[in-house]
């Protein structure tokens, strides 16, 4: 290996964002890091999910960490079998070059440590590298840089402390650390890059022990998930989850903020924070596709909210179960298309269906003798929340305007026939069957359709692809008329090319309002299943399998003119029900 000087690339560096499609995600529990095709890592945040990011080049603020190719290239690359260590592929004009890259798992809460081997796989290989870290969210300043060794490097932003282990020539400058790196055929170069909001230990880690580590622990974290269809895709799903999950319990909505789900149309939402709903969907899916310990981690999360909130239950929390902070905007020029906010205004909702969600989670753990003493009084505090708030409005799914939406109240119906069904000879399943009854006859009389289908709510007589997933978890048979009109309703008015989308807007076509909804596409799938329709669940299945990037990652939703994701990624939903679909269909109806 040789390595010789070079200045930084200065205003014109090219790396500028790219489609969704083209990026893959290194996670570890505690934040996450989104690499591009040019092998730019464009977001960052430290020390955890919410916090500041230090690499903000995705949403227009400085900071970025690039290794590069010098010669023309074509990219590619792939994750490692049931792991999130993804490995960007090149292919130059004259060779292969490949860099193995991994936040070091499982993650630390405080510092974290970022992997990245370079290999010169067919020819020698000459590639650019820039570190030019800038915490919150670039507009922090990078402080001189200090050597404290060969190619070791100590670096200061905001109140963030950073160590790299890299080429021993780089050369500090206005745009951070570079280096130009010639590799002969088959040599390899580790760079490790520490970062925590404290100093440092002293003694410096080592790659190979950090990749040895991680290698083992994504080996012990990911099943095999072999009676599913389409395994590999479901481990890939079940690792997104467990990488978008903290050691604490709570589970990300995805992993970055404020890209836009509609181009300068307003819906950028910062995700990086633990909706229940969203989480209850994964602990669902890991029981149903037999890999408990992500259903642990939610049961525990969302009982701890529970026990502390009651029937004041937010929608969202951070990782750490505080509230999530008021939405502000940042003054960066944004992700194209999108802006820069982050925080979010979810704090201020009321969402009635995320009670019906824990209780269906409950219901999973306690069928799988998984839920204890704690977990059973989460449940009794979930039940009380019910019958004291269901008649109230509320912001729904889809967190729109308040108003007594359907889907909210026949969550809550599915919930607790769930929690009676899971143990029908605890105290609470008469109470729970009881109140089911009585809210399921007060939404019929005012929200089934003339037509035999539920309708969005009292006032808006439309159909919504929510409203499948009520009866898919039991709250009413699969035989009830109003389930299979309902099932109709959806693909007659919200379906194209079995792409499903939420709801229409107004009277333009559905693909001119947004893009289609991956998590609606899996919801169909469920709902043919139940229906005893193989054949068509597993269409939807396949349809919406394919609605992903490059790296087989799902955004919110999938731009079906333009072949193009949208929204925050990725976006832990749509790989629950991916999961969950990959397991159910895989078994009898039902």
């Amino acid at each position: 290996m040789s390595t010789k000087d070079t200045r930084p690339a200065g205003p014109g560096s090219p790396f500028p964002p790219h489609a969704l499609h083209d990026y893959a995600l290194l996670a570890d529990g505690e934040r996450g890091a989104l690499i591009g095709p040019d092998g730019a890592i464009g977001w960052l945040c430290a020390p955890c999910w919410h916090d500041g990011a230090v690499l903000a080049d995705l949403i227009g603020g400085r900071g970025v960490y690039a290794v590069t190719p010098r010669d023309t290239y074509v990219f590619g690359g792939y994750y490692e079998e049931g792991t999130l260590i993804w490995r960007s592929r090149w292919v130059t004009v004259d060779g292969i070059v490949e860099c193995r890259e991994a936040l070091a798992f499982p993650g630390d809460p405080e510092r974290l440590v970022l992997l990245r081997q370079l290999r010169a796989v067919d020819n020698p290989a000459r590639l650019s590298i820039v570190l030019d870290p800038h915490a919150d969210y670039g507009r922090a300043p990078l402080e001189p840089v200090r050597r404290s060794g060969p190619g070791v490097w100590e670096l200061r932003t905001g109140r963030l402390h950073l160590r790299w282990q890299g080429p021993p020539s780089a050369v500090p400058g206005e745009d951070g650390l570079t280096a130009e790196v010639e590799l002969g055929e088959g040599e390899r170069l580790d760079l490790v890059l520490e970062c925590s909001g404290s100093p440092l230990p002293r003694v410096l880690p080592r790659a190979g022990d950090l990749w040895r580590t991680t290698e083992d622990a994504w080996r012990r974290a990911v099943p095999a998930l072999e009676n599913t269809l389409a395994p590999g895709d479901a481990r890939r799903a079940y690792a997104v989850l467990r990488g978008l999950t903290t050691r604490g319990g709570g589970m990300v909505a995805a992993a970055t903020t404020s890209l836009p789900e509609r181009a300068e149309e307003g819906r950028n939402y910062d995700y990086r924070y633990v909706w229940i709903r969203d989480q209850s969907y994964a602990g669902q899916a890991a029981a149903a596709a037999g890999a408990p310990e992500l259903l642990d981690d939610a049961v525990r999360f969302v009982g701890e909210r529970l026990h502390e909130d009651g029937p004041g239950l937010a929608p969202a929390y951070t990782v750490h179960g505080a509230p999530v902070p008021d939405q502000r905007d940042l003054d960066l020029p944004g992700y194209p298309g999108g802006f820069d906010r982050i925080g979010n205004q979810v704090r201020a909702q009321f969402q009635l269906d995320g009670f019906g969600e824990a209780l269906l989670l409950f219901a999973a753990a306690a069928r799988l003798r998984r839920l204890d003493d704690t977990g059973w009084k989460a449940v009794d505090l979930a039940v009380r929340a019910v019958a004291e708030r269901w008649r109230e409005p509320d912001a729904g799914i889809w967190e729109l305007d308040e108003r007594r939406w359907t889907h909210s109240r026949l969550s809550c119906v599915a919930g607790l026939r769930a929690v009676a069904g899971a143990a029908p000879r605890h105290p609470l399943a008469g109470t729970c069957t009881r109140l089911a009854d009585t809210i399921l006859a007060a939404t019929a009389a005012t929200s089934v359709h003339p037509d035999g289908h539920w309708q969005r709510s009292p006032e808006d007589q439309h159909v919504d692809a929510a409203l499948l997933l009520p009866a898919v978890r039991g709250a009413l048979p699969a035989e009830d008329p109003r389930t299979r009109a309902t099932l109709e309703a959806c693909r007659r008015d919200l379906t194209q090319d079995h792409f499903v989308y939420r709801f229409r807007h107004d009277d333009r076509p559905l693909e001119e309002a947004e893009g289609a909804f991956v998590l609606c596409g899996f919801v169909m799938a469920l709902a043919e299943h139940r229906q005893g329709r193989r054949a068509s669940a597993y269409r939807w299945f396949e349809r919406n399998r394919g609605a992903c990037g490059a790296s087989g990652l799902y955004a919110e939703e999938f731009d079906v003119a333009q072949r193009q994701l949208r929204g925050n990624l990725p976006q832990a939903f749509v790989h629950a029900l991916l999961l969950e679909s990959a397991a159910r269909l895989d078994g009898p109806p039902g």
